[in-house]
Parts: C-alpha cells; structure tokens; sequence
C-alpha cells in the first residue's frame, strides 16, 4: 500500500508501519491518523502479516504528538470529532487480533504516547521520553491517554504525569511499567567537551538498534500458533474491562475453542515428537 504520511512494509511475515512526517517530527495530523487506521486494517485481514511494528522515521522523534496547527482550530463538534478519531484508531491498534509492537525512539508525547499505549508492547531506545503535555495548551489527553495510561502505571503515577506534565525518560518508563523494554546504544563515538576528549553514545543510531529488537521479538512470536495469538489477545484484551469471574469464563472458551483446531494438534505432536511445529491458522 502507498500512503502519503506512512511507509508500509512486509517482510518475513512481519509489517513495519512507519510514521514519515520528519520535518514536524512526526506530528500526527488528520491524513496521518485516518492513514494509520487504514494500514492497521490491511494488515490485519493479510494473511501474509503475523506481526506489526509502528516506529518513527525521525531519529529524534517516535511521534511527537498531535498537529498543533489543526488543534488550535478545533471547536466543541469538531474537537469530539478529532478525540474520537484519535481513540478509534487506538482501539483497531488495541483490538487487533495480530500482536502490534510500538518500536519507540526520541520523543513520545500526546498522540504520540497514546499511540504507544494501544499497541500490546513497547519497546523503547535509551533515548526515548514519553509524557502527556496537554494540560499545558488547555486540553485533555484525547486519543485514550487518560485511560490507558493509568491501566497500565497505576492512578496515582498517571496523574502525576499528566496534570505536571513532565516528562518520564526512557529508564523511568521502564520501572513504572509503561515500557516492555529499553534498549541501550551499542556504538559510541569520540567528542571533544572542554578541550577533554570523550567517549558518548552515538544517538544516530538509537532507532535501528530498537526496530532491530522490535524485529527479533517479532520473529520469536511469529513462530507461536497464529490462533492463540488472536485468543491470547482477546482474553487479555477483554479480560482487562471484565471482573475476575467473567474474565475466567471468557478464558475457558477460548481455551475450549482452541483446543478444536488443527493447530492444537500440530503444537500437542510435534512437542511429543520432539520436533518444531508447522502452523497452519487452521
């Protein structure tokens, strides 16, 4: 598919959504937002695509939230219209039935961090920052932000990060929960800093070495049961809006529904067998 925002790529069952506004580093605007939306859907009906990678094309920038210049113009009808959008395209992300990775480098803000927050993992480079700055320009978090986010940090540190709107680096992120992982600069470079030479990390570098562990987790998962997948999301997924009860049940049935497939049988022989499994989505 060509887009005019995105750059949309398969290779080895594996789909790179990347967010190409670098000048603005990345700002989603309406066209980005309704393009993201249709991508998730192709890939999600391509039988060829197991997995889903969302990174930024700016070294410096994930995404770095929303377009300022089409929000100062918002009204009360079109300000919901734009909310609901933005939580539209978060929920396809979320409810996707294939895993989506969010590959994350330099800033992650608003939209930005939204986005982050629906897929199911994040992975993000030492250099990445996250925050929810919008109480700063006299608006809410409005892509699910105030939602998602305490979900998964908890109230209290979610508030905090909203109503100070500070921004939480990469390390923090990792102890609090927001990311799944952090990955450290692997090439240095030599500087000069007050007539001292120094060694640093070297920044270029930070997005390749997160899209390269995007890649690898992608590839392990690609060799898992295309239908647990779908139900082990779901189950996760739902389960989080449920009761403990009623999140069981959901998961006996689709623990019951699998356990009708081919794919059941093929995982059940070849460990017997001690050989490794060829899935079907059957």
């Amino acid at each position: 598919m060509t887009f005019e925002n995105l750059i949309y790529e398969i290779k080895d069952n594996v789909c790179t959504i990347t967010i190409n506004r670098p000048k603005v580093l990345n700002a989603l605007n309406q066209t980005t937002i309704h393009e993201i939306g249709k991508a998730i859907a192709e890939a999600e009906k391509d039988e060829n695509v197991r997995v889903i990678i969302f990174i930024g094309s700016a070294e410096k920038s994930f995404v770095a939230g929303a377009d300022i210049n089409e929000l100062a113009l918002m009204n009360p009808m079109t300000g919901k219209e734009t909310s609901w959008a933005g939580q539209s395209v978060a929920l396809a992300i979320e409810n996707c039935s294939k895993p989506v990775i969010a590959a994350i480098n330099g800033f992650t803000l608003g939209g930005g961090c939204e986005l982050a927050l629906a897929c199911h993992i994040r992975i993000a480079g030492e250099n990445a920052v996250f925050g929810l700055p919008e109480l700063g320009l006299g608006i809410i978090p409005g892509f699910g932000g105030t939602q998602r986010l305490p979900r998964l940090v908890g109230k209290g540190k979610a508030l905090e990060i909203m109503l100070t709107g500070d921004f939480v680096n990469a390390e923090e992120a990792y102890r609090i929960g927001l990311v799944n992982k952090v990955i450290k600069h692997t090439e240095f470079m030599e500087i000069e800093k007050d007539g001292k030479k120094k060694t640093v990390p070297n920044l270029e570098v930070t997005r390749e070495n997160v899209l390269k562990a995007a890649l690898e987790m992608a590839q392990k998962i690609v060799t898992k049961a295309p239908i647990s997948i779908k139900c082990g999301i779901e189950a996760v997924t739902r389960g989080l809006e449920m009761n403990l009860y009623e999140g069981l049940c959901l998961e006996s049935n689709l623990f019951g529904l699998i356990s009708s497939t081919e794919d059941m049988k093929e995982g059940m022989n070849a460990f017997l067998e001690k050989r490794k499994p060829t899935f079907k989505n059957k």
